[in-house]
């Protein structure tokens, strides 16, 4: 008999994972992944007619919790700006019947975040003291909130374009995030001399070039809907040792892979590993001879299993 799923809008989500342990849930799909007890597909991406926008399509496939689902995200234009929106429906693989439908804004945060942190800790150098942060939306404090305690960060560096304006209660909002963040003026000043950094923005375009820095980083990047979309020069790949959410995906669709492997020679083939791989510690950690490059693109699996431990919850 066919039953109505439960419905979780953006409040009660927040309120929801604020009682599960993120980072831990995803670290266990990673290493579900590589058992082969989880299947993550390619993302669909798939363009309104007339330039109205386009929908992305995460799927994934959790069979020991189950369940499967999809997380679909629209870009819908409009003449007022472009409007984002993203849902996640959850499907017993049991009854074949929906058993969770939740807005997804609350889950996109907090495993973009959760997931860099996991990268964070699996890559960034024991010794790691110095931390950066380019960007400053909802993204940006999540990293902040994820990745905080994972090294004896004794400085955090912060810069975001938007903060120069920024009214002073913005500003002490976020260092109340951690008392070790320092505002900067400019992300020169903020990624001197840093061992991480973080790239949490929704840019398009490069906002680093790694061959301006003066020691070997470990740096992330993250997706954003924009086409193609790249945070580092595609051309600065080949230079780099790269590692990647999920080397199967990845590649075909993050915008400085694709751009490097069509026009600046760069072989995907050369990714060093993934995040099922290095949380199964099937590959060694990076040595910093040179810059380390990590790149997320968002995966299906991520927002299924929040979604189903936010339906555990209820």
């Amino acid at each position: 008999m066919s039953t109505s799923p439960h419905v979780i809008h953006s409040a009660q989500a927040h309120e929801l994972l604020a009682q599960v342990d993120v980072p831990q849930i995803l670290r266990k799909l990673f290493r579900d992944l590589a058992a082969g007890q989880a299947v993550q597909p390619a993302q669909q991406w798939v363009e309104f007619p007339h330039a109205a926008g386009d929908f992305i399509n995460y799927l994934g496939v959790l069979a020991e919790d189950g369940v499967y689902g999809v997380k679909t995200s629209p870009y819908i234009v409009r003449e007022q700006g472009p409007l984002v929106t993203a849902w996640t429906l959850l499907m017993s693989m049991q009854t074949g019947q929906p058993v969770l439908l939740c807005d997804a804004a609350e889950l996109t945060t907090a495993r973009t975040a959760a997931t860099t942190a996991l990268a964070v800790d699996a890559l960034a150098p024991l010794s790691a003291r110095r931390l950066a942060i380019i960007g400053n939306g909802k993204v940006a404090q999540a990293h902040l909130h994820y990745a905080r305690h994972l090294r004896d960060w004794q400085s955090i560096s912060v810069f975001s374009p938007s903060l120069a304006n920024a009214s002073a209660e913005t500003t002490a909002g976020i260092k109340r995030l951690d008392p070790r963040v320092v505002i900067t003026h400019s992300s020169d000043t903020a990624v001197e001399d840093a061992d991480v950094i973080l790239l949490c923005t929704s840019s398009a375009g490069p906002v680093l070039d790694p061959a301006c820095l003066s020691k070997p980083a470990l740096i992330t990047s993250i997706s954003t809907n924009a086409p193609r979309a790249h945070e580092v020069p595609p051309q600065s790949l080949s230079a780099m040792q790269v590692f990647c959410d999920y080397r199967q995906t990845t590649p075909g669709s993050a915008g400085e892979m694709l751009i490097a492997a069509e026009q600046h020679g760069w072989d995907p083939r050369t990714v060093v590993g993934d995040l099922p791989e290095l949380l199964s510690e099937q590959v060694p950690r990076p040595t910093y001879d040179r810059h380390v490059f990590f790149r997320s693109i968002g995966l299906g699996l991520e927002d299924i299993a929040l979604a189903h431990a936010l339906w555990r919850q209820l």
